[in-house]
């Protein structure tokens, strides 16, 4: 293998675990490996130099047919609550991981190939991936990382020159995802519900060294992976709201324990603000709608608390005790940062006790006049730096009143501050993007990607949403709202 130029400084953490935490599985070769896309800058993140990098070569690592130096290739198991029902195994049943490395930042990142073929985990299924969910992927966990929400990576898409079969014959790929670890939830319930202790508390010191550091071996590891997850869930959850983010299949399988937004499935972007909007084509029930997020979060974290309870306390009366009481610091974290990205959005510099009143005023309006949620903050940043700028946000209600009205309240509050206008607009304009993965956009891309082999609108996405926050007046067709006939109402797993 030291021919290839893709040369991974590999050091696997997690294959050094016990048995039971994985499979140990290689990929399964296919026919003709492609290289669509190599994420340059990610590449150069893990050590690598992109322009040393031989496409052909690229293709046969990512494309599962030849192994890089160094790599264990595991897949994980896990269990999981799924749309609320608890499955005791789940485990990857199409992605393998090929191994951990340092960055150039000093981080250690998991290097997995999704889509790489059956595991021991597969039920069933042909552990392969269509390329439409491989490209979803790749250009809305990029996006989310330019956006500045923590996220899982693509370091690349590779086609396989096999079908999949799904609804429909579709051509196959591979996604080398890039994440902070695929610990989960549910790897913890993995084991609760086998009452292993044992594998329970080697995951809880190895999740905490690994990525809260600075708590471990300060006494309870369990409890401080707790206390850590419970805050880092509700810093990500306030940044999904805060893009107008709908994850999809918000499963505890798909709850990362580092923090990141992981498995973009059926996940999708507000058009009009509507609180209750979901859009997968399987969650009927409106489960994981955009404003059920924060609680569902806090339920899956409840679920994190129970599988922990044997390590929290040698008496189960003061495990429930402590376990609660770090549940109970969920809502407060969550509204303090949700009421942060809210100020930054609406160009408040400083908290007042009017704030929350205010953002909850303008997100009902926003919801009963039909508005789009990016649009709408993205014009109010000129509407920061000149009042005559109204106007071109009122035109966005059905009643422009509603806009006024709310306008009045908002410059009183801005009046508070002793900041120029050009310093607010410029702030605002680094919270409020320009560009978001508008669905039908995507679904634009999968469509030209998948029946013309065509992947320019793929290399558009990735190039525009890359720089969200900047105007981009040649690409400013992919800042509109679809038209009627544009709209996307589902969204598919894929899998």
């Amino acid at each position: 293998m030291a021919d290839y130029d893709l040369m991974f400084a590999f050091d696997n953490g997690y294959a050094r675990l016990p048995d039971r935490f994985y499979a140990r599985v290689s990929p399964t070769k296919v026919r003709e490996p492609r290289l669509v896309k190599l994420n340059g800058a990610l590449a150069e993140l893990l050590g690598l130099d992109p322009e040393k990098v031989d496409a052909l070569e690229a293709a046969q690592m990512l494309g599962g047919n030849a192994l890089p130096e160094g790599a264990d290739p595991i897949a994980l198991a896990y269990a999981g609550h799924q749309f609320g029902s608890f499955v005791p195994q789940l485990g990857d049943g199409r992605a393998i991981l090929l191994g951990e490395v340092v960055g150039v930042d000093g981080r250690r990142r998991d290097i997995q190939l999704k889509g790489a073929g059956r595991t021991p985990f597969s039920r069933g299924g042909d552990g392969r991936a269509a390329l439409g969910p491989v490209l979803r992927e790749y250009v809305v966990s990029e996006a989310m990382a330019a956006l500045g929400v923590p996220t899982t990576r693509a370091l690349a898409a590779v086609t396989t020159g096999e079908p999949v079969h799904r609804d429909e014959v579709l051509p196959g790929a591979v996604l080398t995802r890039v994440a902070a670890s695929h610990i989960r939830v549910g790897t913890f319930e993995f084991f609760a519900a086998r009452r292993d202790s044992e594998a329970l508390g080697t995951l809880a010191a190895y999740a905490l060294s690994r990525h809260y550091p600075e708590e471990a071996g300060r006494g309870n590891d369990a409890l401080a992976l707790l206390e850590r997850v419970v805050d880092a869930q509700a810093s990500l959850v306030a940044r999904w709201l805060g893009v107008g983010f709908v994850h999809g299949v918000m499963n505890t399988d798909n709850t990362s324990i580092s923090g990141e937004t992981i498995d973009y499935g059926p996940c999708a972007f507000l058009d009009e603000y509507d609180p209750k909007k979901k859009f997968s084509s399987i969650d009927h029930g409106g489960r994981y709608a955009f404003a059920n997020q924060p609680r569902i979060a806090l339920w899956n974290l409840t679920r994190l608390a129970e599988a922990l309870l044997p390590l929290l306390a040698d008496q189960e009366e003061d495990a429930v005790r402590r376990a609660k009481d770090c549940l109970e610091r969920f809502p407060a974290r969550f509204e303090a940062a949700h009421a942060r990205v809210l100020r930054a959005k609406l160009g408040l510099f400083r908290e007042e006790e009017e704030d929350a009143g205010l953002a909850a005023d303008l997100l009902g309006r926003l919801a009963s006049n039909g508005v789009d949620y990016t649009v709408f903050y993205r014009r109010l940043c000129d509407a920061a730096t000149d009042a005559k700028s109204d106007a071109n946000v009122a035109v966005l209600f059905a009643d422009a009143g509603a806009f006024h009205d709310w306008a009045e309240a908002w410059r009183r509050r801005l009046g508070k501050e002793d900041v120029t206008t050009e310093a607010r607009a410029s702030a605002m304009r680094l919270v409020n993007p320009a560009f978001i993965p508008r669905n039908h956009r995507i679904e634009e891309m999968i469509d030209a990607a998948v029946h013309r082999a065509d992947f320019a609108p793929f290399e558009t996405l990735v190039q525009v949403l890359g720089k969200p926050y900047d105007d981009q007046p040649d690409f400013a067709y992919l800042a509109e709202p679809p038209r009627p006939e544009e709209r996307v109402r589902h969204t598919f797993c894929g899998t």
